[in-house]
């Protein structure tokens, strides 16, 4: 296995960046996720409702970098303007974009993570989802960008090969040692419309008919350390 490509997502539910190297803790990605867009009773704003968070369309509309230097991510409007996370001129601005008044604001004692500090997809299991949903809304196969993952590993073959992986200890590149937890479990997010995928209405009731509603991994980090694309993956 080879790790080919890494997303980080500054802002939880916002579009992020494809980066060439990323350092890992115990938290997960640098920088990964540690701001949120806040509604006015503290609810995280996401493309689901749950206990934690709330639906907010027009989420997907923004992007979130996290410069080279110091400091919180920079969001971006549709219309090019750009803010630092911790702007009030950039609060009022995405407020109005989504039609309420919202904040952005760092993690505090609750990680912003779905479910744990790094998620993992194959290409195999892209593969696999292309054969049963189609391709033709992402130009050819699911897009990876549909699953939000932090890292995409090249693995030959199609089917779902990291649902058996629960438990093992997974080395990339020189450091960084991960252990697999379980599978992911998606929701609507994966049909809704990101960057440069179309909107559609299949994938959630495909995966859910034949692969339990999972796709993907996610993982602990037991040793800490940088990734870079094209580090060989093993296990260990």
């Amino acid at each position: 296995m080879q790790l080919v490509e890494i997303r980080r997502y500054p802002v939880k539910s916002l579009l992020g960046e494809v980066v060439e190297a990323a350092h890992v803790d115990s938290r997960g990605l640098a920088g990964d996720r540690l701001w949120a867009v806040r509604d006015t009773d503290g609810k995280v704003g996401s493309g689901k409702n749950t206990r934690r968070f709330r639906r907010m369309p027009g989420l997907f509309d923004l992007r979130a970098q996290m410069p080279a230097s110091s400091g919180g991510p920079l969001v971006e409007l549709p219309d090019g303007r750009r803010f630092t996370a911790d702007d009030p001129a950039g609060h009022q601005a995405i407020s109005e974009h989504l039609g309420r008044p919202v904040t952005l604001a760092p993690e505090t004692a609750v990680p912003h993570h779905d479910e744990g500090p790094v998620s993992l997809i194959t290409t195999a299991a892209l593969r696999a989802v292309t054969g049963m949903a189609g391709a033709e809304a992402d130009g050819g196969r699911v897009d990876p960008l549909r699953f939000r993952a932090n890292l995409l590993l090249d693995l030959p073959g199609t089917g779902f090969p990291e649902d058996d992986w629960s438990g093992r200890r997974l080395r990339i590149g020189p450091d960084v040692v991960l252990r697999v937890v379980r599978p992911l479990t998606r929701c609507v997010m994966v049909d809704m419309a990101q960057d440069h995928a179309a909107a559609r209405n299949d994938l959630l009731k495909s995966l859910a008919e034949h692969n339990d509603m999972t796709f993907g991994v996610f993982a602990t980090v037991e040793h800490p350390g940088r990734l870079t694309v094209g580090d060989p993956t093993t296990w260990i």
